[in-house]
């Protein structure tokens, strides 16, 4: 087993007990009574968050990035903020920072990113 399993198995467990103190102890204390069932109900219903957000984490967690500086050549973006020679472009359903190359560029002109200058992606209108 790995880590982050154990870890979600042993924190489920103890959410299932704190859950169950709750219901067994302390709403009694309050004169709330409940019927075993719905502590039982409860315990399922909890568990199954507890798997549910388990996977959902474990298929996030094992997604390649979509962009990064690196596979960022040859891709494809609109301008957000006018490049004069800075702004803004989207690509990737990232925001970036980006310098044009040859001219200025309006909002709303597709661009291509030919390179990058440390974290400022280099581009040129598309076509």
């Amino acid at each position: 087993m790995n880590g982050r399993l154990i870890m979600a198995v042993v924190s489920t467990i103890l959410e299932e007990a704190a859950l169950a103190v709750v219901v067994l102890v302390g709403l009694p204390e309050l004169g709330i009574n409940l019927h075993l069932a719905v502590l039982i109900v409860l315990m399922v219903g909890w568990a199954t968050v507890a798997i549910l957000n388990y996977r959902a984490g474990s298929r996030a967690l094992k997604r390649q990035p979509i962009a990064g500086l690196g596979t960022m050549v040859g891709s494809r973006g609109r301008v957000v903020k006018p490049l004069q020679p800075e702004g803004l472009i989207k690509t990737g359903g990232e925001l970036w920072q980006a310098k044009t190359i040859d001219m200025d560029i309006d909002t709303g002109i597709e661009v291509i990113v030919v390179g990058q200058d440390r974290k400022i992606l280099l581009v040129r209108p598309l076509g």
